[in-house]
């Protein structure tokens, strides 16, 4: 059934487990039904799916993966976020903006703030007291990109559509 497509950076084994663990720390687990990803866009209409494969391989393919650091940490007002910085990853988000430019929502067509979300749907005050503790022992360190996710969001769990690795 045809659903809409939600666009993902790849992470590392090792990295991914750290997202995870500090995400099973910290985001309710009632909600908490997803791994930690970074979303590049949250809503590509159907349609694109052969194109967005075909982008995504040409994007990846034989391709050095871009350096990609967790940068710091963001507040989400009634969350926390590991910033993710990468201007490689931003390089791939401004190409597939311009192929896909017309059927793009608003708020994938709009700024950009690459993260992680570890804690989400809390009160402002909780958000506030993680991130605080979390500012004490955070130092930005390298994270390993290891390619993009394309899935399909059928209101739940997404579902894997394809997998594009960098060389």
């Amino acid at each position: 059934m045809p659903a809409p497509i939600i666009v993902t950076a790849l992470f590392g084994r090792t990295d991914q487990g750290w997202f995870d663990g500090l995400r099973r720390q910290h985001f309710p687990p009632e909600r908490n039904v997803l791994d930690a990803h970074c979303t590049l866009f949250h809503h590509l209409p159907p349609s694109v799916e052969a194109e967005l494969k075909l982008r995504l391989n040409g994007l990846t393919r034989g391709v050095r993966a871009p350096d990609t650091r967790a940068g710091g940490l963001m507040s989400l007002g009634r969350g926390v976020a590991i910033r993710i910085e990468s201007p490689g990853l931003v390089a791939i988000r401004r190409e597939l903006i311009d192929a896909f430019a017309g059927m793009l929502t608003p708020q994938d067509a709009g700024g950009w703030r690459p993260h992680v979300t570890i804690q989400n749907k809390v009160t402002p005050a909780t958000a506030k007291l993680l991130l605080q503790q979390m500012e004490r022992d955070f130092r930005p360190r390298p994270v390993e990109l290891i390619g993009l996710g394309a899935w399909w969001y059928r209101g739940g769990p997404w579902e894997m559509l394809s997998r594009h690795l960098f060389a």
